[in-house]
């Protein structure tokens, strides 16, 4: 039997910013934001800031498959936006990827 979230992949990236950049990395990334509302197959793509360090940020994001999410990797707009991140980065973004099994949501 299979589910709605059966072939969905989910990402949380985690983002450091460099000493100074929190709030130059936080505009920056408005762009990407507004990028995903034309990505068919992003389902869900939230920034949040740590609660305990205000230089971490974090991402969830879910795609409706694998396909959408290499599509959202690949996109000229995320490879613009990654150039211009750079430096306001404190380290290479880390990332999880997940497999939804169930719950609320998308």
């Amino acid at each position: 039997m299979s589910n709605a979230f059966e072939n969905q992949v989910a990402v949380i990236a985690k983002l450091s910013a460099a000493p100074g950049k929190r709030d130059e990395l936080v505009a920056a990334l408005q762009v990407g934001l507004q990028n995903v509302e034309s990505e068919e197959g992003t389902l869900v793509y939230l920034l949040h800031e740590d609660s305990g360090d205000a230089d971490l940020l974090w991402f969830y994001e879910l795609y409706s498959g694998q396909d959408a999410f290499l599509a959202h990797a690949g996109s000229d707009a995320f490879k613009a936006l990654g150039a211009t991140l750079a430096p306001l980065l404190g380290g290479r973004p880390e990332l999880s990827f997940l497999k939804p099994l169930g719950g609320k949501g998308a």
